[in-house]
C-alpha cells in the first residue's frame, strides 16, 4: 500500500505541474496573439500534447482512486458476494483492455512512430514521446487493477 500511495502522489504532482505548465502556455499563446499581434507558432502544438498527457494520465490517475465513471446500479442491489465477483470480473476485464489497447496497441504506436522518425511540426520533438504516455498510462492503470484485485480478494 505504500508504494501505490507513493505513486498516487508522484501522479498527482505529475499532473499538476503538466497542468501548471498548460495554462502559462496557453496565456503565453493569448498574449502573443492579441497584445503583440504576432502569435507564438509553438504553442498550439504543445497545449494539444499536454493535454494528451492529462487526459491519459488523469485516466490513470482516475483509475488508481476508483472514481471512474460507472453504472452500479445492479451492483448495488446485488448480495455482498455477488457483488465482489462482479467487481472481479470488470477488474479483469479493465485489465485485459487496458493491456491490449495501451500496453500492445500504444506501445506499437511508439514503435512505429520512432521506426518512421515522425516529429511534431513546430516543437520538432519525436512524436514517439507523445505518445510513449499511452503505455506508461497502461501500466500504471493495470498496477492499480492488480492491486485491486488483490485486496477484493484478502
Amino acid at each position: 500500500m505504500a508504494l501505490r500511495k507513493r505513486i498516487d502522489k508522484i501522479l498527482g504532482r505529475t499532473l499538476v505541474v503538466i497542468m501548471s505548465i498548460m495554462v502559462i502556455n496557453v496565456l503565453w499563446q493569448v498574449f502573443t496573439r492579441y497584445v503583440t499581434g504576432n502569435p507564438s507558432s509553438f504553442t498550439d502544438e504543445l497545449a494539444r500534447y499536454l493535454m494528451i498527457w492529462i487526459g491519459i494520465l488523469g485516466a490513470a490517475f482516475v483509475s488508481g482512486k476508483n472514481m471512474h465513471v460507472a453504472i452500479d446500479i445492479l451492483p448495488s442491489r446485488a448480495p455482498v458476494r455477488t457483488q465482489k465477483k462482479l467487481k472481479t470480473i470488470v477488474t479483469v476485464i479493465i485489465i485485459l483492455f487496458v493491456f491490449f489497447a495501451f500496453i500492445v496497441g500504444g506501445s506499437r504506436l511508439v514503435y512505429i512512430s520512432h521506426i518512421l522518425g515522425q516529429q511534431s511540426p513546430a516543437l520538432q520533438i519525436p512524436l514517439a514521446v507523445v505518445y510513449l504516455i499511452i503505455p506508461i498510462s497502461g501500466l500504471l492503470i493495470i498496477y492499480y487493477k492488480v492491486s485491486d484485485l488483490l485486496n477484493l480478494r484478502s
